[in-house]
């Protein structure tokens, strides 16, 4: 229910924003007509269009993307239409003759006397609703997240037409607002012809700026900062609690980090763009020098996973009498990475006496459900716990679970005593574990690990000086594209970089085949830059489809990188993808401002998925 009011809450809070811009001319066209005859059913038709297709987007692939784009063509032209109506109307009544009134019932009719009709309000409606592109906030991102990892569901439904609805309240205010003046207008004949004439032209103007991908784009980057902090401050007032714990990582997501508490269900909520570069500081289900620790479930069955590595399959049943750290991470995250050399020490430290730790791999790209990707990164990263490969989600579901990393905290009796999202407060879950540990009848222990050093890939993030969201690369979550025309879906395309970038602004030069998770580049020399602020810069890459090592070059401010190289990169900004998996890719000694980067790919084929920074 919370997190309904936030969507209903945070579709109202886009009147303020430029995405609706498009938008208004099509609902202040219809103001003229009765209320409830005309807008009314414009909005409704234009709030349940957009939780379908949202809903369809989300967990559909890239055949919903093409029923959406037919669509959209479909209503720029019976906009176009309409618009054209509104401005003549010689070609109003010319257009009437041939489809049998049905102009009339878009626009005015020749006498300048509106016809009021429910039918085709509503269907101009629905190709509003093809067309309205909201600038995504923190809520949507976390709506649309859910939907994409739960698959289709009533509740993620529910949940886009309570945003919907919350914006064609706030579009119905404002067109009611605005009935009174347009009225006064109006009974002046020569000021109604005018208006009428001008509403046309606002129409025509909105298709045109939809067209050419502005309500995607330009409007899109002037939208980022004002709302996202007004939703987040609702955030905050709903649930205070979770907000006072910090920040949350969550992966998947157009937007952000979250906030909020969990067991076993979701009730938090997203808060703005830093998600893969947040706060430390994430919120424990409880205070670990409390006298009595929460019971919050029982701990459901560990079954459901493809495979296990390191260890035979074990159940619930197999764990009683053991302490368990059950930990939900994927090898190309980097919040999880972070958070590995912590859970890697207390595996080591508190093994022989009770705590059996399991990772939970849950997949957030595709190339992370492949058996020997998964095998090669536990050795790699040097796991040597039990973990379970959870390419359906059947684990994530069963404990209801939203974020990467998560750690559940499990007595020896099978129940569910702590949970923590996110990296940070490290030394409170060491010493719940310790608890828990003392409880099930451990003797002595050994002393507290304290302040673990990550080296590489897996050192802590510099938050203080981070400016940069993590940002995704397909069209299905992408944000700030910046390269003229945006991105054309599926297919390739001959991409450049405008001259100059505004911070966390990214684009595409060269050869490329933007997909909805990713990016191919589809001949070579082909090149992403991105304007960033952060210390460290990393990518998610992948080689050729098969398997051929892709070679590229770095440079930072068009100049290799020398000392600021990544693990991954040489002093002069040489190096190969060979794998699929996250590369760091920059690393600054004395990090200080805005930054260009730039990353050339040498040879055709390189996939690119999504930017994280710390």
């Amino acid at each position: 229910m919370v997190i309904a009011v936030l969507a209903f809450l945070a579709g109202a809070l886009t009147i303020f924003s430029p995405c609706v811009l498009p938008v208004l001319p099509f609902v202040l066209a219809r103001t003229e007509q009765p209320f409830v005859r005309s807008t009314l059913p414009l909005l409704l038709g234009m709030a349940l269009t957009f939780a379908s297709l949202a809903t369809l987007a989300a967990v559909g692939g890239a055949w919903a993307v093409h029923v959406s784009n037919y669509g959209r063509i479909a209503a720029l032209a019976l906009l176009t239409v309409s618009a054209l109506a509104l401005l003549s109307q010689r070609f109003a009544a010319w257009i009437t003759r041939p489809l049998v009134a049905f102009g009339n019932r878009l626009a005015a009719d020749g006498s300048g006397r509106a016809r009021s009709s429910v039918g085709a309000s509503a269907l101009l409606g629905v190709a509003t609703g093809f067309l309205w592109a909201p600038c995504a906030g923190p809520i949507l991102g976390l709506i649309l997240t859910g939907a994409a990892l739960r698959g289709p569901s009533v509740t993620t439904t529910a949940l886009l037409l309570a945003y919907a609805l919350g914006a064609t309240t706030s579009l119905g205010v404002a067109a009611a607002a605005s009935t009174r003046v347009i009225a006064a207008l109006k009974r002046s004949f020569a000021a109604g012809e005018w208006l009428r004439r001008l509403l046309g032209a606002g129409v025509l103007v909105a298709v045109v700026a939809i067209a050419l991908g502005w309500d995607t784009g330009v409007l899109t980057r002037l939208s980022v900062a004002g709302t996202n902090r007004v939703e987040q401050a609702l955030i905050d007032r709903v649930t205070p609690s979770a907000a006072s714990g910090g920040t949350l990582a969550m992966h998947g997501t157009t937007s952000g980090t979250m906030t909020g508490a969990m067991t076993g269900t979701m009730t938090g909520a997203m808060s703005g763009a830093t998600s893969g570069s947040m706060s430390p500081d994430a919120m424990m289900s409880r205070n670990a020098a409390a006298d009595a620790l929460p019971v919050e479930g029982q701990v459901p069955p560990l079954v459901g996973g493809v495979a296990w590595l390191n260890s035979p399959p074990l159940t619930a049943q197999q764990l009683r009498g053991k302490v368990v750290l059950v930990d939900f991470w994927t090898y190309s995250c980097i919040n999880c990475l972070r958070a590995l050399p912590y859970v890697k020490s207390w595996y080591e430290r508190y093994r022989d006496a009770g705590l059996v730790v399991i990772g939970v791999h849950t997949p957030e790209f595709p190339f992370e459900k492949d058996v020997a990707n998964v095998t090669r990164a536990v050795h790699d990263l040097g796991i040597t716990y039990p973990v379970t490969l959870d390419n359906n989600y059947a684990i994530w579901q069963a404990f209801g679970n939203q974020y990467w990393p998560a750690h559940y905290f499990i007595d020896a009796q099978g129940r569910i005593r702590g949970h923590h999202f996110g990296e940070g407060d490290y030394g409170e879950s060491e010493q719940l574990l310790r608890e828990l540990l003392t409880d099930a009848g451990a003797g002595s222990l050994p002393a507290a690990s304290g302040a673990i050093r990550g080296t590489g890939i897996e050192a802590a993030a510099d938050e203080a000086d981070i400016s940069s969201p993590e940002t995704y690369i397909g069209y299905q979550r992408a944000t700030s594209f910046v390269s003229p025309g945006g991105a054309l879906h599926d297919e390739p395309k001959l991409y450049r970089a405008p001259a100059g970038l505004r911070l966390n602004q990214w684009a595409l030069s060269g050869s490329w085949r933007v997909d909805g998770e990713r990016a191919v580049a589809t001949a070579a020399p082909a090149t992403i830059v991105f304007r960033f602020h952060a210390r460290d810069l990393h990518l998610v890459l992948g080689p050729a489809a098969d398997g051929r090592p892709v070679r590229f070059r770095v440079t930072l401010d068009g100049r290799a990188p020398g000392a600021d190289h990544g693990t991954d990169v040489q002093p002069d900004g040489g190096g190969s993808v060979r794998e699929q998996r996250l590369y760091q890719l920059l690393r600054q000694s004395q990090p200080a401002g805005e930054h260009t980067f730039a990353i050339e790919f040498l040879d055709a084929g390189a996939h690119a998925y999504s930017f994280t920074f710390g």
